[in-house]
């Protein structure tokens, strides 16, 4: 039962929305080495980063295509913000150099996918504009 609901749920969201997930795992093994201070200041702020940037795309995996593109426009923000912090965490050396890697190339093709995803629709939509004139 558990793996069918698994594999329902699974599938109603696009790739970028697991990968999102995974690198977010990665985070939280990440932040547990953190002390207490480091984790309730800067490593907070990623966590809740992560949890806006799964909470636009997910709602933008169900919106319409004008409100897709502003969604995923405010998802590249939350991006890039997230590579700032990351950044900032290893610069304080909070996180060694191997995992600064692994959880920025996460970030990095994250940024990839939801770029692509935007890039897409504005040219669907640009197309469509043009055909209809």
């Amino acid at each position: 039962m558990r793996n069918s609901l698994h594999k329902y749920f699974q599938s109603t969201f696009p790739p970028v929305i697991e990968y999102i997930k995974t690198t977010y795992k990665q985070w939280l093994l990440i932040e547990r080495n953190l002390s207490k201070c480091e984790r309730f200041g800067l490593g907070q702020k990623v966590d809740l980063l992560f949890i806006d940037l799964l909470d636009i795309v997910q709602k933008a995996s169900f919106s319409s295509i004008d409100s897709k593109i502003s969604l995923l426009s405010q998802s590249l923000s939350k991006i890039d913000s997230l590579r700032f912090f990351i950044q900032f965490c290893w610069e304080l050396k909070l996180i060694p150099t191997k995992q600064f890697a692994l959880i920025g190339k996460g970030i990095e093709n994250i940024g990839k996918m939801v770029g692509g995803w935007r890039k897409d629709l504005i040219t669907k939509t640009s197309a469509e504009t043009e055909e209809k004139k």
